[in-house]
């Protein structure tokens, strides 16, 4: 029994010291980034490679967020990021909840469809749709960033939400049936309080998409006062020079929203991408 719980302390600690190197591995890049976001110019390039800078040059900052109008395009930004998990969080689980709990002739089919269109790259529909929202009158504005979302233009989201649909008991819906509750009621009294988890799961991935696009911004916005942040962060590099260290001051701005709501909403979202894959 002893010699159990040794292997089992041992195997614990060997899982959590690689744990701990992965995770290392994945900080570094950003470690590197805070580092030359405080460096002057003279130290960014150097070898060896000078990671504490010497003086730290906090005024980077002030300097990176008055070089370009950085809190008008956070505005866009969080503007078109917002409309964009609205419109996923409308659209989707109507169009999840359709695909898992509801018998229908095509359903299967329709899902198929779905998986389908995940497979086709984006570059295949970049010209098409940006010839129609051209003919509708679109470009130039945010409609082409987030109006695909109110219409469940989404298969991923969709097919995580079905996932998590799939996985949840039918009693309380056949429950309520039987009391005279209509579809939309139960869809939207019993069903979605149940999958919090996973409506967390596909805002967090729309809003990280979203708020990191560059090709859409890019395509569909011609005025500098409408640009979102990626577009805002090309500012930084000319044709002869980049400023390095205030680039990586603004995208280290830029990065923390999407990381202070992971904090808050890991557990839920950890719930979310556990519990979408129990069921097919």
């Amino acid at each position: 029994m002893t010699n159990y719980k040794a292997e089992k302390i041992i195997s614990k600690a060997i899982i959590y010291i690689i744990l701990t190197l992965i995770g290392i591995c994945f900080l570094l890049p950003f470690a590197w980034m805070l580092s030359t976001s405080l460096k002057p110019d003279n130290q960014i390039f150097v070898n060896p490679p000078v990671w504490i800078p010497s003086p730290i040059q906090w005024s980077n900052y002030a300097e990176a967020v008055t070089t370009i109008p950085f809190f008008r395009y956070m505005a866009n930004t969080v503007f078109v990021a917002c409309m964009d998990v609205i419109g996923t969080l409308i659209a989707c689980p109507l169009v999840a909840y359709g695909l898992s709990r509801l018998e229908w002739k095509g359903r299967n089919l329709l899902f198929f469809i779905t998986i389908a269109v995940m497979m086709i790259p984006q570059e295949v529909t970049m010209i098409p749709q940006f010839i129609m929202y051209s003919r509708m009158g679109f470009v130039g504005t945010y409609v082409p960033l987030f109006i695909t979302s109110f219409f469940g233009g989404r298969p991923f989201m969709i097919f995580l939400l079905r996932q998590f649909l799939m996985s949840l008991p039918r009693d309380l819906e056949d429950a309520a049936r039987i009391d005279g509750a209509s579809e939309f009621r139960i869809y939207w009294r019993i069903v979605l309080p149940l999958v919090v988890p996973g409506l967390l799961t596909v805002g967090l991935f729309r809003f990280m998409n979203s708020w990191n696009d560059f090709v859409g911004p890019l395509l569909y916005l011609n005025n500098q006062d409408m640009y979102t942040l990626s577009l805002g962060l090309q500012m930084f590099t000319t044709q002869y020079e980049t400023s390095w260290s205030l680039l990586m001051a603004a995208s280290l701005l830029v990065s923390l929203p999407v990381i202070v709501i992971y904090f808050f909403v890991q557990k839920r979202f950890i719930e979310g991408i556990t519990f979408s894959g129990i069921k097919g």
